[in-house]
């Protein structure tokens, strides 16, 4: 079936992303497994819980947990240089594990007869849900709630297959396309949604006054 793929292509690709930032922040092998299989099954494990779908469920994915492995062991053992490629490639194969897993989990709420309100939700919860799940565990701020449009390319992808727009799987293929060349293009223009800050302005009068040099 289609979302098989398109849940190896997700698991993969969070995996590594999950396993490049446990090593940049010098965690162990143990750190690595564990930020690596947060990142790629994190989400899947929210969305279950939304749908309502037996969390044992999660332990009957035997090839992907060994894809997984396998992932971030290569990883681990690549040289630096190789993993420096990374820093290029990390945001497209970001946006690559965003629209498939995003894809996968709102197919996951329409097989089940969800309405557009709960395939939209289980389309967020798939596609950002580990992400969050591994800034968390790296002491990093979630980015997806402060920086960059990321959660609106999962909604979209909600929208689109609980509408049914996206049903055979050259529309599937197509709208992961569309939504990894839209991710990429709202890195590259900078956009951002809007954002209203409740901190204090300094006011000149607050600002710390010079001390006088006296003789």
């Amino acid at each position: 079936m289609s979302w098989e793929w398109f849940n190896i292509i997700g698991t993969v690709a969070f995996v590594i992303s999950g396993a490049v930032i446990a090593m940049e922040e010098e965690y162990d092998l143990l750190g690595v497994i564990v930020l690596g299989m947060a990142t790629a099954f994190g989400g899947g494990i929210l969305r279950n819980i939304l749908l309502g779908i037996p969390l044992t469920a999660f332990w009957n994915q035997g090839t992907l947990f060994t894809i997984a492995l396998v992932s971030m062991l290569i990883v681990f053992v690549l040289p630096h240089k190789y993993i420096g490629y990374w820093n290029r490639w990390g945001l497209f194969f970001d946006a690559v594990g965003l629209s498939a897993f995003a894809i996968q989990g709102a197919m996951y709420a329409t097989q089940m007869n969800y309405p557009l309100s709960a395939t939209i939700v289980a389309a967020v919860l798939t596609g950002i849900g580990g992400g969050i799940i591994r800034d968390v565990l790296a002491g990093r701020k979630p980015l997806v709630f402060k920086e960059e449009i990321y959660a609106v390319w999962a909604m979209v992808a909600g929208v689109a297959v609980g509408l049914k727009w996206a049903t055979s799987i050259p529309e599937l293929y197509t709208l992961f396309s569309a939504i990894i060349g839209c991710r990429m293009v709202s890195v590259y223009r900078g956009w951002k949604l809007p954002r209203r800050s409740l901190r204090p302005t300094p006011t000149p009068s607050s600002a710390p006054r010079p001390l006088n040099n006296r003789m």
